[in-house]
């Protein structure tokens, strides 16, 4: 098997449909305008988008010509938070033309119908990273057509607060509801807006009602200060508390509000998170920024975690194996409505990956790889550890020198190609129980000398991924997340 090779896990189940809308051929789209379910043409296999691309970054500059306030969180969100404009982008409203359908068709975007709208066609890529484009047909007060950009922020309510606005603004949206959003910005020419999302993926505010809101708040608290019990006893807690979700919220909201309890269970475990999120906030922006999460799985368990997430509405995307030096694989899983994708790591060898690892339970094995002992010794990243990573977009060497100003280091990067770069920050290192190192010990997992040095020293627990994407790529670098996965084994630490 060669280094870098890619095996895809296509859906284990079909993906529900949102009733109301439709590809503009009359077909039915999946749940979620805001991201399509990845064409099987290409069977997982990524490819930079530069015409959707260039097509996106051309509209951008557009609404900056046009508005001082766009152009102005242009300059401020690279020199603030270490992010692009681009990063933060929901979707781009601009008017339409003769030539439009034809551009965005030949870039690869598709065009997506909401029923009872006929003046505002929506294209969104399915194959790339990039922000929904809005065409609308009317012309503003002054003659021109109108231009909006919507910005992504964790809480409208904490934005406006941010830039004292909350006293002057209005809001469209309940509070704790599944869609805010507010103009933040208005010239003659182009209005700035700000919107949070809950598991809502259209353009139009939901009717939610008081009671669903007071659940939601219920639900939230309930995730938040969940038993992260070890075990089958934590995931069975974890389905009860998600069943109850999801019975009176929907599958989406429900899976909106569980991983806004991770994020921030994550981030208290982990400094170089608190203070990249300090920035973030400090101009009202949240982990909007947010790519992907990762958890790292036992052999034992990676079947648990695929359930209970497929649950909340993920699908299975593709597959990842490298080699037998590095005995890891992984299951990459999205959420097309609610925008989330997991990573699923586990230790893997070669031949089981042909099977479906996902699902079907693993035997055991008498040696422990990168995963297999981070879990041993921290538990299960689902339960009692918590995530290993959370990966949000940036502008990718801003974000590395201005952390390392607040005295947050970044490992050498593991990616660092022209259409993607990561790179872990140095890693949280966590104090590991003593019961946790006697049973690794006594199973033959670790050694004498390493089980003295996990009691003085602790291991390493977590990290903050840097990312950049360009050209729309939503792909990963499998032989640079091979080489991370060495690079973060317990024992070389």
């Amino acid at each position: 098997m060669r280094m870098g090779e890619i095996h895809a896990g296509g859906a284990q189940r079909p993906l529900p449909t949102v009733r109301g809308l439709s590809r503009g051929t009359g077909e039915e789209t999946t749940r979620g305008l805001a991201m399509l379910k990845p064409n099987p043409r290409n069977d997982f296999n990524w490819r930079t988008q530069p015409d959707a691309a260039h097509y996106v970054q051309s509209c951008v500059e557009r609404l900056c010509a046009r508005s001082q306030d766009i152009s102005r969180w242009n300059r401020l969100l690279p020199s603030e938070t270490g992010t692009r404009l681009i990063n933060w982008v929901d979707q781009l409203v601009v008017p339409r033309h003769p030539t439009a359908d034809k551009e965005l068709l030949l870039a690869g975007f598709e065009y997506v119908r909401e029923d009872g709208v006929d003046d505002v066609s929506s294209w969104l890529h399915p194959d790339a990273v990039l922000p929904v484009v809005r065409m609308v047909s009317e012309r503003g007060s002054n003659g021109d057509p109108p231009y909006q950009l919507f910005l992504k922020v964790d809480s409208v309510d904490h934005f406006l607060k941010t830039h004292r606005l909350d006293s002057t603004t209005p809001v469209e949206g309940l509070a704790g509801g599944r869609c805010r959003q507010a103009c933040v910005g208005t010239s003659e020419q182009a209005e700035l807006w700000v919107v949070e999302r809950h598991g809502w993926c259209q353009y139009h505010i939901p009717e939610d009602t008081p009671e669903q809101i007071r659940q939601a708040a219920g639900h939230v608290d309930a995730l938040r200060g969940r038993q992260r019990l070890a075990g089958p006893a934590g995931f069975d807690r974890a389905g009860e508390l998600i069943a109850h979700a999801i019975k009176d919220l929907g599958q989406d909201w429900a899976c909106a509000l569980f991983f806004r309890a991770e994020r921030e269970y994550w981030q208290s475990r982990n400094q170089a998170a608190r203070a990249q999120y300090a920035r973030q906030q400090r101009v009202g922006m949240g982990w909007a920024n947010h790519d992907h999460h990762t958890y790292r799985c036992s052999r034992d368990h990676i079947h648990d975690v695929v359930n209970l997430l497929e649950e909340l509405g993920f699908y299975c995307r593709e597959r990842f194996y490298a080699d037998e030096q590095a005995g890891w694989g992984a299951q990459v899983l999205e959420q097309p409505v609610v925008g989330i994708t997991v990573f699923a790591d586990v230790d893997l060898s070669p031949d089981e990956v042909q099977d479906d690892f996902a699902h079907s339970p693993l035997p055991p094995r008498a040696h422990l790889g990168t995963v297999g002992l981070w879990c041993g010794l921290h538990g299960e990243a689902f339960l009692e550890a918590g995530m290993h990573h959370l990966e949000c977009q940036f502008s990718f060497n801003a974000a590395r020198e201005q952390l390392a100003k607040q005295g947050v280091r970044s490992m050498d990067p593991f990616t660092n190609s022209d259409n993607l770069k990561q790179s872990f920050t140095e890693g949280e290192r966590w104090p590991v129980d003593a019961h946790r190192i006697d049973r690794l010990l006594s199973a033959g997992f670790i050694d004498d000398s390493q089980a003295d040095s996990f009691r003085r020293e602790g291991a390493i627990g977590s990290h903050l991924e840097i990312l950049q994407r360009e050209d729309g790529f939503k792909g990963f670098n499998q032989t640079g997340i091979s080489d991370i996965i060495q690079r973060t084994n317990p024992r070389k630490h």
